[in-house]
């Protein structure tokens, strides 16, 4: 069984972020994209949530996985490897870095906030970046 959770860990945006404050991802169209989803589920529940949990609700909704079907929907989604919260648009294009508690938890902070940067400064917490969106 594949995870995507990380523990005590900071998420910074990636290098190649095209902005310096953070957006809400706007809704194009009739139908939420991930990253609306994403952080629609993370910005009013800061710390409620694990990404798999975020990951796996994304799929089920987008797929029409009745609550019924969703263990066994859930262990087959993990039986392979999925893309973390490092390639969510969140971290790549709208500015958000993701932070993760000891239970593996996470809330969301915009690049531009003072908490940001104090959870970029923290030497306690594992850091990585958002990946990037072209290559170097």
């Amino acid at each position: 069984m594949h995870t995507t959770n990380y523990f005590d860990t900071f998420i910074a945006v990636a290098e190649d972020c095209p902005t310096d404050k953070a957006e809400v991802p706007a809704v194009k169209g009739d139908k939420k994209t991930v990253a609306n989803l994403q952080f629609d589920m993370l910005i009013d529940h800061p710390y409620k949530y694990t990404s798999d949990d975020v990951l796996f609700k994304i799929h089920a909704l987008r797929n029409g996985i009745g609550t019924s079907e969703q263990k066994a929907a859930r262990e087959a989604f993990f039986s392979k490897g999925q893309a973390c919260m490092r390639a969510s648009p969140l971290t790549k294009r709208y500015g958000w870095g993701v932070h993760y508690d000891e239970k593996g938890r996470m809330a969301l902070y915009a690049v531009d906030s003072p908490k940001y940067k104090k959870l970029l400064a923290d030497k306690k917490l594992a850091h990585t970046k958002g990946m990037r969106s072209k290559r170097a």
